[in-house]
């Protein structure tokens, strides 16, 4: 009686070496998968984020609903503008309530946020830094030297660029705090128009310097909408302004009345 063995290649190895190849193709795609998420998300949490632009405050530099990148690295200064969590209640209306899939995209990187309890300006004074508006010829002063805005500031349709500001104020900014301003001067509740209002310390003036704390980090580009897309750099007027001639007080300086904003 002759012996018959399975030649090789026979029935049933097509069907196992299939679901090997599936099992490694599935196994390989996973990793890159959850990779790229963990990537994204330290991305996120360290690096950089998008932002959605929610108002026209910072209008022209910045238009409503345009996506920006926040870099988290590079640290930030005078002229910058910054993205920071509005924890002073600037804000009149309570934040946007994300849903659980939103709330996970935008934690691993892969969605903008655009929840309202963030704001986005531009800072004008770092902690010591003496703001005032404005010199006789209605330049904004940040320790004694007058602000040339006229690369950023708002202009109209019809080409006529606003003023600073509308109404004068001089302040002294605190420690661990900064002043700042909106581009689009007469449409920003920014720092001028908090300047009477009552900190939970019962500070009067106190929640118009936002912590230092509160900063998320320094706006680098638009990316989106693509045609708007460009990198976003300090302004070099800034550069002409000089240090603090005293240490930053522990309490904001407010000279004068707080203006009508």
């Amino acid at each position: 009686m002759t012996n018959q063995t399975t030649p090789s290649g026979s029935e049933g190895r097509p069907a196992n070496s299939f679901a090997r190849t599936t099992w490694l193709w599935t196994k390989e795609i996973s990793i890159v998968v959850v990779g790229a998420l963990i990537a994204s998300t330290l991305l996120r949490l360290f690096l950089a984020q998008m932002f959605v632009i929610p108002s026209g405050s910072m209008e022209n530099t910045l238009m409503v609903r345009d996506r920006v990148m926040v870099q988290k690295v590079a640290g930030w200064g005078r002229g910058d503008v910054v993205v920071f969590r509005d924890t002073e209640k600037w804000l009149v209306t309570e934040p946007e309530k994300l849903g659980p899939v939103r709330q996970t995209l935008v934690f691993l990187g892969l969605a903008p946020d655009e929840s309202t309890n963030h704001l986005i300006k531009r800072v004008i004074g770092m902690p010591g830094d003496r703001v005032q508006c404005c010199d006789a010829q209605g330049r904004l002063l940040v320790n004694g030297y007058p602000l040339d805005e006229t690369s950023y500031l708002y202009t109209t349709p019809d080409g006529r660029q606003i003023k600073p500001s509308d109404f004068e104020f001089q302040v002294v900014v605190p420690r661990d705090r900064i002043f700042v301003m909106g581009d689009h001067r007469n449409n920003s509740q920014d720092s001028r128009c908090h300047l009477d209002d009552q900190g939970t310390e019962g500070l009067i003036g106190s929640p118009a310097f936002v912590p230092t704390a509160n900063v998320v980090g320094s706006t680098v580009a638009v990316v989106f909408p693509f045609y708007r897309w460009r990198v976003l750099t300090r302004p070099t007027t800034f550069e002409g302004v000089p240090a603090p001639a005293e240490p930053a007080p522990e309490v904001a300086q407010i000279i004068g009345p707080p203006p009508p904003c």
